[in-house]
Formats: structure tokens, C-alpha cells, sequence
């Protein structure tokens, strides 16, 4: 059968292929389409197969919402460069995804990937993808909240999405208040909704962290702590040096000793920090340690927790979250909220695009 440029424009139209991959496929199958789009999809397969393990850290996050607005999906899928991330097709791709993440039965990615799209299966349109554009890809990850109210937001044209579901009046003044919120979550990347979704185990490990990180701080710890330390240090722990400057600084009543580690070598600071970890007992069983430590736990706290925290469009700087629902509708609860940030967790390759360039020449 004759490969007509008809023929090569309908297998085009179909696959999304280069021209010549498609006259390529016709004359190989003698002018079988059917057959021609299976020998596209084979070769699309090896392109990509020979593209997978280059590190695809770019991409793009982009959210859908149902016709009776109570669910919404989000997807992230990225590439290798930010140029594809903005290409009308890599674009439609992923907002395509997204609404068929709407769906999805569960977050798993093989079963999401193996759901009909676009007359194959979103796997497949990967491929095909991956083969015409000439960057590895990947549907990273899909998630979906349900509520009776809920708002998503998109920053950066698709570089962080933020869905926010809530119970509570399907209306627009809880609508506008979700959408802040989301817009809250996308700038301050809170880790919780609430304090009670953090673990016991969670809760002893960040305290754990926070006293360990203390000791190894000496010169943030309570003055008595600080100078009791300081003592021990003098008493030939420290070089002369060191010593005498303390010495001169103490004498000195005007000296702002929040300063003194400016002053200090780095040896007796660090000694200075194995003082106060080899009196962690002693130390731990003050109850002005075990303030200062309560107190940096319920500030850490403050700033992972989304209902904790500060309301970043709060006219007095200091209303929280929950303050500010509260204030809009006392009877709206958040149920869920996510938040995906394109290539958060990738390990990225650095490029050293002169000697990418170089090594091109030379070939």
C-alpha cells in the first residue's frame, strides 16, 4: 500500500508523533495504520526506557475540582527541565491528570497509571509523551480531599497547589476564608492541621531534639546554667587565652555577655558544649531548663501546626488560624489539607551547563 502524506497526517493526528517517525511506521507496516501506531508506541517505549534515569525534578502540581465541588484531586508530575513544565501539551497532560485523579480509588501509583486517558491508559500516554517531547517525565504523585466546603489554590503557575476541605455552610464567605487559608498553607508549609494529629512518639522525639539541641547550644541556655558551665569551663578545660578573656569580660559590667561567643575560639566553645552535655542530667532536672525547653517546643509547635499559627494576613500580627476561622463561621472544621511542592524530596543533579556545553563541542 502506497504511504501517502494523507496517511502520514492521520497517523500523526493520532499518535502525536514527528512526521517522520510516522512515514517511518507506515512504510514498515506497508501502510497499516493500526499496526503503525503499535510500532510508534514500541519505539516510544525504548525512547523512553533510554530516557528513565535522567532526574526529572521540575514539573508541574495542578488541581481539579468535581462538578458538585465537594472533592478535589491534585497531581504532580514532573520533567527534567522547567522549559517543558511550560509546554502547552506537557500542561493539558497534567490538568488531565488531575481530573482523572478525581477517580481514582487510592493514592497508589501503578493503579492510577493503569486507568483508561485519552483512548490508552495515562501509563501509556506517559510514553508517548516522554517520545515526542524528549525529556524523561513521571506522574509522581496524586492525592483527594472530600468536604462539604473546600478551596484549592495553585502558586507560581503550578510550582505549589494546596487543597483545604472543610465541614461546615457551603457559601462564599467560607469559601473566600478556605482559599486564604490555602494560600496560608502554600507560604508557611505547616506539617500538621492540629496539634492532636501529632503523635506521642513525635511529640517525645521533637522535644528530645530540641533538649539535645540546647546542650549543644550553651550560650542560649539560662544565665545560671550559662555561668555555672563557664565556671567549670575556667577551671582548666579551657586555654589561658580563653580563660583571661572571659576573665575580662566578666570584670566588665557593661558587656552584653549575648556577645561573648563572638569572642570565644571555637575550641572552647565546643568544649564549652561537651560541659553542658556531660552535665545533661544535672541539667535537665532544672526546672528554668525545662521551661526554656516546653517554651521552644511550644513555638515549634506554633509553626508546624497550620491552626497554630500566626495568620499571616492578621492586622493585629498576632490572631492564629483558628482565631481566624472562628471569626468567619465558629462551626467550620477543616478536615483535610494538602499540599504538594514540585520536586520537594527529588535529590536534583547540579549542572555545570559550560562544561554540559564543552563536552557537546567535543563530541
Amino acid at each position: 500500500m502506497a504511504v501517502t502524506a494523507k496517511l502520514v497526517k492521520e497517523l500523526r493526528d493520532m499518535t502525536g508523533a514527528g512526521m517522520m517517525d510516522c512515514k517511518k511506521a507506515l512504510v514498515e507496516t506497508d501502510g497499516d495504520l493500526d499496526k503503525a501506531v503499535e510500532v510508534l508506541r514500541e519505539k516510544g517505549l525504548s525512547k523512553a526506557a533510554k530516557k528513565a534515569g535522567r532526574i526529572a525534578a521540575m514539573g508541574l502540581v495542578k488541581t481539579a475540582v468535581s462538578e458538585d465541588g465537594k472533592t478535589a484531586a491534585i497531581v504532580e508530575v514532573n520533567s527534567e527541565t522547567d522549559f517543558v513544565a511550560k509546554n502547552d501539551e506537557f500542561i493539558n497532560f497534567v490538568e488531565g491528570l488531575a481530573k482523572l485523579a478525581l477517580d481514582a480509588e487510592s493514592n497508589d501509583m501503578e493503579a492510577f497509571k493503569a486507568m483508561p486517558f485519552e483512548g490508552a491508559t495515562a501509563g501509556e500516554a506517559l510514553t508517548a509523551l516522554i517520545a515526542k517531547i524528549g525529556e524523561n517525565m513521571s506522574i509522581r504523585r496524586i492525592d483527594k480531599a472530600s468536604g462539604e466546603v473546600m478551596a484549592t489554590y495553585i502558586h507560581g503557575g503550578g510550582n505549589i497547589g494546596v487543597i483545604v476541605a472543610a465541614n461546615g455552610a457551603d457559601n462564599d464567605e467560607n469559601k473566600t476564608a478556605l482559599k486564604n487559608i490555602a494560600m496560608q498553607v502554600a507560604a508557611m508549609n505547616p506539617q500538621y492541621v492540629s496539634r492532636d494529629e501529632i503523635s506521642e512518639e513525635e511529640l517525645a522525639n521533637l522535644k528530645k531534639i530540641t533538649l539535645e539541641s540546647a546542650l549543644n547550644d550553651p550560650f542560649t541556655l539560662p544565665k545560671p546554667i550559662l555561668n555555672g558551665l563557664l565556671d567549670k569551663a575556667v577551671d582548666g578545660v579551657w586555654s589561658e587565652e580563653d580563660t583571661a578573656i572571659l576573665a575580662e569580660k566578666r570584670a566588665d559590667k557593661k558587656f552584653n555577655f549575648n556577645y561573648l561567643p563572638n569572642f570565644l575560639s571555637e575550641e572552647a566553645k565546643a568544649k564549652l558544649a561537651g560541659l553542658a552535655v556531660a552535665a545533661k542530667e544535672e541539667i535537665t532536672d532544672n526546672k528554668i531548663f525545662n521551661g526554656l525547653v516546653q517554651g521552644r517546643v511550644s513555638k515549634q509547635l506554633k509553626e508546624i501546626c497550620l491552626l497554630d499559627q500566626t495568620y499571616v494576613r492578621a492586622e493585629d500580627g498576632k490572631q492564629t488560624v483558628a482565631q481566624y476561622l472562628g471569626t468567619v463561621d465558629k462551626d467550620l472544621a477543616l478536615t483535610k489539607v494538602i499540599r504538594f511542592e514540585v520536586g520537594e524530596g527529588i535529590e536534583k543533579k547540579q549542572e555545570d551547563f559550560a562544561a554540559e556545553v564543552a563536552a557537546q563541542m567535543n563530541k
